[in-house]
């Protein structure tokens, strides 16, 4: 590990269990809350006594003149990916949406062991949304709504997607916003 860069090391949570596998190119890293697998282009130097992972410039095959430049670039992005790994498999994310707008609400429904999001946004029709599996919905006084997860990706694309259903408008405000967001609203004409 004396040849490899800092940025390549990576230091191993104390609650974190990891397993290499250098013929399946594969790195399970399991947690408190649930396991990732991650495939692998690169070998990777696991050290049990220092609890390290360095991210090595070897390639599992033959390497072309066009993959050599490109290892670098490689080296990262797994360390990166290793790197989140570790926060999904510890910690829980979450997102907060508010629904604005008069008589625009959210309902719960659980049909045959399947989880929905009931809509009303002013539109001439409802909306249905199944939640993902990973994903738990909690729907508070029916303009709130809390997404949480063990997947960052998944939540905030799951986020994103409801708030699409109505993205909030200039002039009133009207819509499914994120908690925290700021809107500016535009002035209306005058007479």
């Amino acid at each position: 590990m004396d040849n490899i860069s800092k940025k390549y090391i990576i230091k191993i949570p104390s609650k974190v269990s990891v397993f290499y596998c250098d013929k399946r190119q594969i790195i399970l890293i399991k947690g408190n809350l649930g396991q990732k697998l991650l495939k692998l282009k690169t070998k990777l130097l696991v050290s049990k006594q220092d609890n390290l992972i360095a991210i090595t410039n070897q390639s599992f095959g033959i390497m072309s003149n066009k993959y050599k430049k490109k290892i670098k670039s490689i080296q990262g992005t797994t360390a990166v990916l290793i790197k989140k790994a570790f926060f999904e498999v510890t910690t829980k994310f979450y997102k907060k949406l508010k629904i604005i707008g008069v008589g625009y609400r959210a309902f719960p429904i659980v049909l045959n062991d399947l989880n929905f999001m009931h809509f009303k946004l002013g539109y001439s029709h409802d909306i249905y949304f199944k939640i993902p599996k990973n994903v738990s919905v909690v729907d508070y006084k029916s303009t709130k709504i809390f997404i949480s997860g063990t997947s960052y990706n998944l939540v905030s694309q799951t986020a994103a997607l409801i708030r699409s259903y109505k993205i909030p408008e200039p002039y009133k405000g009207k819509g499914i916003r994120y908690e925290n967001e700021k809107i500016n609203l535009k002035e209306g004409k005058k007479i």
